[in-house]
């Protein structure tokens, strides 16, 4: 994996973002399936709505099926696997305290709560498709 990381790095420091994740999805046999698209406010940004996909990010057998806000700049263009490889959780945030501390939230918002809960959701799912090895790679995706 140090060679597969290295690579990645140089790739990323050289601003060649998309072929690193190519070269991660092959590796990885990584695919996105775009479901479905919607323009909505989300839970996270209430008062600005955007195109909302609906993806599936499938690994072999596994797959995790997630909402993804896309960009407010990029309007209806359909996520990369970059895009959405960026965004998601690839650490583990620790405790609720721990996650308020790093963050910046609030530790007695029930938003900062829920916000909380989903990002612990999305890392498990991760972990489901990937081991700590595969993770260690993909958070140079960032």
């Amino acid at each position: 994996m140090k060679t597969l990381s290295t690579q990645i790095e140089n790739l990323i420091d050289n601003s060649q973002y998309n072929k690193a994740v190519n070269i991660l999805a092959k590796k990885f046999n990584i695919k996105l399936k775009i479901i479905d698209s919607t323009y909505k406010c989300t839970q996270w940004g209430k008062n600005q709505p955007r195109y909302v996909f609906k993806l599936q990010l499938l690994r072999g057998r596994k797959s995790y099926t997630f909402e993804f806000g896309q960009s407010i700049a990029k309007g209806s263009e359909e996520p990369t696997l970059y895009d959405v490889l960026t965004c998601l959780q690839k650490y583990d945030v620790g405790t609720f305290e721990d996650f308020c501390g790093i963050f910046g939230y609030d530790n007695d918002s029930r938003m900062a709560e829920k916000t909380y809960k989903a990002v612990v959701k999305e890392f498990k799912a991760m972990e489901r498709l990937f081991d700590s090895e595969e993770l260690e790679v993909l958070q140079l995706i960032n």
